[in-house]
């Protein structure tokens, strides 16, 4: 098993390499100069040299590309805002945790809710239970998430005056991001959940569990559901990492700063040592949800325990 887990980490080590490579590439690709646009149209060329060379954009793409591979992978040093002139690691310290809460919150609702409702629609398979739950899946999933943070913000702020339509003073500002956020994935969640369930609830380990009158609920919960959890913990895994690469429309919509606003302000404006660090923390995170969702494989499937286990494929 140790072999599974030193595997699955070197590739994580690979793809965030292959992170930094592609970011740090497209960033020095972008037409215009970040000195120029730093400094304004009235400085003068010699003041835009020297800005150059203090941000270390006077080197050739290799020369750039090295700096910062190295920085970044081996001294852990994601520079400073070229803006703001602040470390981008200290920042990112203080706006990771309010994109931690609104994401993780906005998973466990996906993947209690989704499952939930999948396990039923597909329990239920032709009846109105399930053309109800698939109705449902249908509307959120067809919803965009800033869409729905609107109208939540019109009815629950401007209208109910329920919650507050912006910024981080209580809890009551990550309610409305983490449902805005948790929509989408819980319809994905269902309907995969529904579809494995239906693969499963054909089987003969099924027919044969029924035959010998054991019930409905015993049924679903020891022979279905742990045979149907693969697919599951595939949509949970894409979705962890889907709901955490949608925080920049929420984070904005809602005023959170967050990585996601971060990211967005980089952007806008030519930041790169802010948008690459962004973006390795995205992969990062990527790769974090890939890797548990490997771990899970791993624990629920014998043959892969097997497989590293003994140092050879099971066939």
């Amino acid at each position: 098993m140790s072999r599974y887990i030193l595997k699955r980490i070197l590739g994580m080590i690979v793809i965030l390499w292959c992170a930094g490579l592609v970011i740090f590439t497209l960033t020095y690709l972008v037409p215009g100069d970040p000195a120029s646009l730093l400094l304004g149209k009235e400085a003068s060329q010699e003041t835009i040299e020297i800005k150059r060379h203090v941000m270390g954009l006077d080197k050739s793409f290799l020369g750039q590309l090295g700096s910062y591979m190295y920085n970044t992978f081996v001294r852990l040093d994601f520079g400073e805002s070229w803006v703001f002139s602040s470390s981008v690691i200290s920042e990112l310290g203080v706006r990771l945790p309010r994109t931690l809460i609104v994401g993780l919150a906005a998973m466990v609702l996906n993947v209690v809710f989704g499952t939930l409702l999948g396990i039923f629609a597909g329990t239920h398979e032709g009846r109105w239970q399930d053309s109800l739950v698939m109705i449902i899946a249908m509307v959120f999933v067809s919803a965009p998430d800033f869409f729905v943070a609107l109208l939540m913000i019109l009815l629950f702020s401007l209208k109910l005056n329920w919650l507050p339509a912006y910024g981080i003073d209580s809890w009551k500002c990550y309610v409305m991001p983490i449902l805005a956020s948790s929509f989408g994935g819980i319809a994905i969640n269902a309907r995969q959940a529904r579809s494995s369930m239906l693969e499963v609830i054909r089987a003969d380990f099924v027919t044969t569990a029924r035959s010998k009158g054991q019930k409905e609920g015993i049924i679903v919960r020891k022979h279905m559901l742990p045979n149907a959890m693969m697919p599951i913990i595939t949509g949970v895994g894409g979705g962890l990492a889907g709901v955490i690469a949608g925080s920049p429309v929420i984070e904005t919509v809602f005023s959170i700063p967050g990585v996601g606003a971060y990211l967005l302000s980089g952007v806008n404006q030519h930041d790169y040592p802010v948008v690459r660090a962004c973006v390795i923390f995205f992969a990062l995170f990527a790769s974090i949800a890939v890797l548990i969702m490997d771990l899970c494989y791993a624990f629920l499937d014998p043959r892969i325990k097997a497989q590293y286990s003994k140092g050879k494929k099971v066939k």
